[in-house]
């Protein structure tokens, strides 16, 4: 039989370019679908008994993922995942209609600027090596003056040296933008440069762990994670929150809504229209704050 979930995540990777972590998440629920299914049917399943799959069956899957804990919106990303991967085997738009959980659209949580530059100072200052703290610094420095996704910071080697006024950053599906960058953290990456003990080759990663390899997500989560604590911000200050604030930030000042969309990356203007509502609660939160009527 065919192996339909590794053919998914070719399609997927190769056809639409498409994250590693979507494909991993979507091969993840076809892998997950299919053994249901196999178990729902009584036997093994093949493309002709995925084209024969009814809106029934995928809610008895998404009845089965919600009985292992799954919250609304974590139901509705396996849901759409299914339907994609059923598209996907048996031809565009084959798949059930299924309406998903309802999910509440969430307002981006921004952390003003004294905090975002708290962050950063306190990620650095706790750092056990002189370098890594240097490190550390730049990095947050850069997904706040710029704007970026962690895994686009991460993702930069040392062919972006030398830098200029701008940077070029890869984001989702391999698609670059060029993003100004300021002159703080110009001086910040180029201190971290000076100090790191391995060299900035063009093809290495610009931002390295301690051992030289590439910088894991997870080591810079974690120490925000702990900076946050000692500093008493919110469980909501992560270091994307720091690219939210970066386009609230923006917004706040003027900055309009086609340029924060090619800033941000965003494929969909409506991507970038959120940050109108975290801009409007500022507003009516002042607003509270101060009338004598409010």
């Amino acid at each position: 039989m065919e192996d339909l979930p590794t053919l998914y995540a070719a399609h997927l990777s190769r056809n639409l370019r498409r994250s590693i972590h979507t494909v991993r998440a979507y091969r993840a629920t076809a892998v997950r679908f299919l053994a249901f299914m196999s178990r729902h049917v009584g036997g093994p399943v093949d493309r002709a008994t995925l084209i024969k799959a009814a809106p029934s069956d995928l809610r008895a899957y998404l009845a089965h993922r919600r009985g292992e804990g799954l919250g609304n919106a974590s139901a509705a990303r396996e849901l759409s995942a299914a339907r994609d991967f059923l598209d996907w085997a048996n031809g565009v738009g084959s798949a059930p209609r299924l309406k998903g959980p309802r999910v509440p659209k969430g307002v981006p949580r921004p952390i003003a600027p004294h905090e975002a530059i708290a962050l950063a100072e306190e990620v650095g200052e706790a750092a056990r090596l002189e370098w890594v703290g240097k490190r550390d610094w730049a990095l947050l420095l850069l997904l706040y003056g710029a704007g970026l996704r962690i895994g686009e910071a991460l993702a930069l080697t040392g062919g972006a040296l030398p830098l200029g006024e701008t940077i070029t950053v890869t984001g989702k599906r391999d698609k670059t933008r060029i993003v100004p960058l300021l002159y703080q953290v110009r001086i910040a990456i180029e201190a971290y440069v000076a100090a790191c003990p391995w060299p900035a080759e063009r093809a290495a990663p610009l931002f390295r762990g301690v051992r030289g390899g590439a910088l894991s997500p997870g080591v810079v989560r974690a120490a925000v994670r702990a900076a946050r604590g000692t500093l008493g911000l919110s469980d909501r200050t992560t270091p994307h929150a720091l690219r939210h604030s970066f386009a609230t930030h923006l917004l706040g000042r003027g900055a309009d809504l086609r340029s924060l969309q090619e800033l941000l990356g965003h494929a969909s203007l409506g991507s970038t229209q959120i940050y109108t509502a975290v801009d409007a609660a500022h507003l009516l939160d002042v607003y509270r704050n101060a009338h004598p009527r409010a």
